[in-house]
C-alpha cells in the first residue's frame, strides 16, 4: 500500500502500471478500498481492460458503486458489458434503477430481456443467484464432438469442470465432468457416460436451503432449472461462499437483537446504525418492565430481608448465561443440520441431564459462598442456593428449546438467542427466587 502510495505521489505511472500487473485482482480491490476517489479513478485506469473487469468484480458492491459513479456512463457500460453475467447482475441489483436503465440502453434486446429477467427473481433465491455462463451438451455427441464444442465456447464460460446435458427443449436430462469425458474413448456417446441420477435445484429455492445442498452433497456447482425442468442456469461454490459468509452475517446480527444489513459495519451511516439497533432495544426495555413489576409485587418480601436483594443480580445473570450456552449449541446444530424440530424431545431430555449436573454442582459451591464465607444465614444461602438450581434447569431447558419452536413456528431460531432469552429468564428467576424465600423465610 505505502510503495503504491508513494509511486501516484512521485507520478510514477508507467512504474505502477507494470506493478499494478504483477499484482491479484482481490489484493488491488483491497488497496483501491483505501485510497482517495481521485487516487481510486487513477489507478483503476491504469489497468489493462481484462485485468480491470478481475479487479472490479472483486470489489465489494459498495466500492463498485462508488467507481459507478466516478466514471462516466460510456465506461461503465463497457466495463459491465465485459462482466461474468452473474457478476453482471449482482452489480445491477445494488445500483439505483435509473442507472441500470442507462446502462441497458444499448444492450441487444435479448440480452436486455434476460437481465430483466434475472432481475425480477425474488431476492436470495436460486434465480438471483446463478449465472447462464456453462457448458451444455446433447446426448447424442461423441466425446470427441464433446470436447471440439468445450474448446469453442469454454473460454467464456463460469466453469467447464462440469457439463449439463440437455435435450432440444433445453429439459436437463444429466450431467457429466469434463475428467470423464477426457478419460473416455472419443467414439463413445455422451448419453452412456453421463450421470442421471444427480441433484438440481428450482429457481425460486431459497439460498440458505441451497448453502446446506453443497454442503451435504459436497458439491462445486450445481444446475438451477425451472418449473419444467428446462436448465436454466448453474450456481458455483464461491457464490455459496459469499451467501454463508451473508447468512452468519445475519444470525449474528439477530442473536445480538439487531436488525440485519448487509452494509460493512464501517461505512454504515450513524442513523443506519441507530435504526438497525433501536427498534429491539425499545422492544426488550418495554418487555423488561415485567421484571419491575414483578419486584414492585415482592415489595413487602425485600423489605422484610433486603439481603434477598444482594443476590438478584448474580441470578439472573446466571440463566442468562446458561440459556444463552445451551441456544447457541442449538442455534448453531440447527445451522448445520445436525438437528430438526422432530428431535426436541431429545434435546430438552439432554439438556435436563446437563442441567442437574451443573445445578447441583453450582448450588454447592453457592451454598458454601453465601453461608461460610459470606455469613448470611443458613435460611438465606439455602434459598438462593435452591433458586439457582432450578435457574439453572430453566435455563437450560427453554435455552434448547426456543430454538427449535422457533423454527417450528418458521421463524429464524437466532432471534430466539441472548437478548430475548434473557428477557424470558429474568422473569422467570425473580418470580421462583421470590416464591422460595417466601415458604423458606416464612414470609
Amino acid at each position: 500500500m505505502h510503495q503504491i502510495l508513494e509511486m501516484i505521489e512521485n507520478k510514477e505511472y508507467k512504474k505502477l502500471h507494470q506493478k499494478l500487473q504483477t499484482m491479484k485482482p482481490a489484493d488491488i480491490a483491497e488497496i483501491l478500498h483505501n485510497l482517495s476517489d481521485k487516487n481510486f479513478l487513477l489507478v483503476f485506469r491504469l489497468l489493462p481492460k481484462d485485468f480491470a473487469i478481475e479487479v472490479f468484480s472483486s470489489m465489494d458492491s459498495n466500492e463498485q458503486a462508488k467507481l459507478s459513479k466516478l466514471i462516466n456512463i460510456d465506461e461503465l457500460r463497457e466495463l459491465v458489458k465485459e462482466l461474468n453475467f452473474d457478476d453482471k447482475i449482482d452489480f445491477l441489483e445494488e445500483i439505483p434503477a435509473q442507472l441500470v436503465k442507462r446502462i441497458l440502453q444499448n444492450c441487444q434486446e435479448q440480452e436486455r430481456t434476460l437481465i430483466n429477467q434475472f432481475l425480477n427473481y425474488p431476492e436470495y433465491s436460486a434465480g438471483s443467484l446463478m449465472t447462464i455462463e456453462f457448458v451444455d451438451l446433447k446426448k447424442e455427441m461423441t466425446v470427441k464432438e464433446a470436447i471440439d464444442h468445450i474448446r469453442k465456447t469454454g473460454f467464456k464460460k463460469e466453469t467447464i469442470y462440469t457439463c449439463y446435458v440437455i435435450d432440444a427443449f433445453r429439459k436437463l436430462e444429466g450431467i457429466i465432468s469434463l475428467k470423464d469425458i477426457i478419460l473416455a474413448d472419443k467414439n463413445k456417446k455422451i448419453k452412456d457416460l453421463m450421470e442421471k441420477d444427480f441433484i438440481s435445484i428450482t429457481t425460486t429455492e431459497d439460498q440458505e436451503e441451497i448453502a446446506e445442498i453443497f454442503k451435504k452433497y459436497d458439491l462445486l456447482a450445481v444446475p438451477v432449472v425451472d418449473l419444467e425442468n428446462r436448465l436454466v442456469g448453474i450456481i458455483t461454490v464461491d457464490d455459496i461462499i459469499d451467501v454463508i459468509e451473508e447468512e452468519n452475517t445475519e444470525d449474528f446480527h439477530k442473536m445480538a437483537a439487531l436488525q440485519p444489513t448487509e452494509k460493512e459495519y464501517i461505512n454504515s451511516e450513524v442513523f443506519s446504525l441507530v435504526k438497525q439497533r433501536l427498534p429491539w432495544l425499545a422492544i426488550l426495555m418495554i418487555s423488561a418492565t415485567f421484571t419491575g413489576s414483578i419486584i414492585e409485587k415482592f415489595e413487602s418480601v425485600l423489605s422484610k430481608v433486603t439481603a434477598l436483594t444482594v443476590f438478584m443480580p448474580m441470578l439472573m445473570g446466571t440463566g442468562g448465561n446458561a440459556g444463552s450456552q445451551s441456544s447457541t449449541l442449538v442455534i448453531r446444530s440447527i445451522a448445520l443440520g445436525e438437528v430438526e424440530c422432530e428431535d426436541i424431545l431429545k434435546i430438552l431430555w439432554k439438556e435436563f441431564r446437563v442441567s442437574l449436573l451443573v445445578g447441583v454442582s453450582l448450588a454447592i459451591v453457592n451454598f458454601a459462598r453465601i453461608f461460610f464465607i459470606e455469613n448470611y444465614s443458613i435460611l438465606i444461602a439455602l434459598a438462593v442456593s435452591i433458586t439457582l438450581f432450578i435457574t439453572i434447569i430453566l435455563a437450560e431447558m427453554i435455552g434448547g428449546a426456543l430454538p427449535i419452536l422457533a423454527k417450528l413456528l418458521r421463524l429464524d431460531p437466532a432471534i430466539m438467542a441472548s437478548p430475548v432469552l434473557t428477557t424470558i429468564l429474568d422473569t422467570l428467576v425473580l418470580v421462583t427466587y421470590f416464591s422460595i424465600s417466601k415458604i423458606i423465610l416464612n414470609i
